[in-house]
């Protein structure tokens, strides 16, 4: 009973948590690469995943006076594809696709007011957002020991960054269609006890995109070019590198305990530079610190066709005041339910996303104005399908 539950992948549907959480912690992390479907029994497998998040996210407050504008952050859909075929008895690859970072936010009126009052020329942003784009292969080779197996994980992946900043005075685009990285790992694990011990690697992408300013109505007679007038622009800055291991193992008959632990490497992104020619050099502030994602759960073989699993997770929040990303606290049920040719895995959480602050900073160093957030929630809905054969 403790091997099926391993065979149905329980631990994977608790992942639905790190999703919900990443709605305000963790950066700007979203989605992860698909690479369990390595783990599956089959010559081939081929599962799909969209998650679905609603951060509530709004200010409590904006340069000390009660914040009347709603929440900033906006709901999202994160979309997972993974696709698996087994190459000899011990050597299998998987072809992945995902977003692993993002963000999207729009401003109201209040937050607007209170960004142009420290713009040198009285501009103020409106709604920013960016996406990446992940495709990877990963291939894994298992050795079978004396007991158990031991598995060596590696691939590549390409990543693309998209970037857009509505402001006052006109939209910046930037873009990087694709960037190299990798991803090595290990993992021993018994099936028969449903144990697994794994450490995956994530390598950091330096991203450096071309685009344009394209000028608003309202920026024409501020900047003395027409409405609709591009000015080339470039930016840069870099998405981190990771490390996350991760431990299964039955403990009962038909009980499975899960965990894990991840390091993500945020201090690289203290903010994001870029040039907007004739207005020169500008740059976002984020001055991130590295995060830490710990996450533990339960999972439980019900009957031969329905599994699930509770898990409760806790990611540091990286802000420290240039931005407001705080600690996010998120429980997630998921349940596996065998049916048709495959098998589905539907999911829920709710992250409680604790109080924090942005600081202005004269300087330039830190915020663009002076604003709190009270404790807030987040809701996310995952559903997958998995087929192998």
């Amino acid at each position: 009973m403790i091997k099926t539950i391993f065979k149905n992948g329980v631990i994977t549907i608790t992942a639905l948590a790190a999703f919900a959480g990443a709605a305000q912690a963790g950066g700007f992390s979203r989605g992860e690469a698909d690479t369990d479907i390595l783990y599956e029994d089959g010559t081939a497998a081929f599962r799909a995943k969209t998650t679905f998040v609603a951060p509530q996210r709004g200010y409590d407050t904006v340069n000390g006076i009660e914040g009347t504008d709603g929440d900033y952050t906006n709901n999202y859909f994160i979309p997972s594809l993974a696709g698996k075929v087994r190459l000899t008895d011990n050597l299998s690859c998987a072809a992945t696709y995902t977003q692993p970072f993002g963000a999207s936010s729009t401003y109201g009126l209040q937050a607007q007011a209170a960004d142009a009052a420290t713009s040198r020329i009285g501009n103020a942003t409106i709604e920013a957002s960016f996406e990446t784009h992940e495709y990877g292969l990963t291939c894994a080779a298992n050795f079978n020991l004396e007991t158990g197996r031991l598995w060596l994980l590696g691939g590549l992946f390409l990543q693309s960054f998209d970037y857009e900043e509505v402001s006052r005075y006109g939209t910046l685009r930037l873009k990087d269609s694709s960037e190299l990285g990798y991803r090595l790992g290990a993992a021993y694990d018994i099936p028969d006890i449903a144990l697994r011990a794994e450490i995956m690697y994530r390598s950091q992408i330096d991203h450096s995109g071309d685009g344009a300013f394209t000028i608003s109505s309202a920026g024409a007679p501020i900047l003395g070019v027409p409405a609709g007038f591009e000015l080339p622009a470039y930016g840069a800055g870099s998405l981190p590198q990771s490390l996350e291991l991760s431990l299964q193992s039955g403990i009962a008959p038909g009980w499975l305990a899960f965990g894990s632990i991840k390091w993500t490497d945020w201090s690289v992104l203290p903010t994001l530079n870029y040039n907007i020619t004739g207005l020169g050099d500008l740059k976002k502030n984020f001055k991130f610190r590295d995060g830490w994602t710990v996450m533990g759960g339960i999972g439980h073989t019900f009957t031969d066709t329905v599994s699930g699993a509770i898990s409760l997770t806790w990611d540091r929040g990286v802000g420290t005041g240039a931005d407001i990303m705080t600690d996010t606290w998120t429980v997630g049920l998921g349940t596996a339910i065998k049916a048709g040719p495959g098998e589905f895995r539907l999911g829920g959480a709710v992250s409680y996303l604790t109080s924090g602050e942005q600081k202005f900073d004269a300087g330039g160093e830190l915020a663009d104005f002076n604003a709190t957030v009270d404790g807030d929630f987040a809701y996310g809905a995952s559903v997958s399908y998995l087929i192998k054969f």
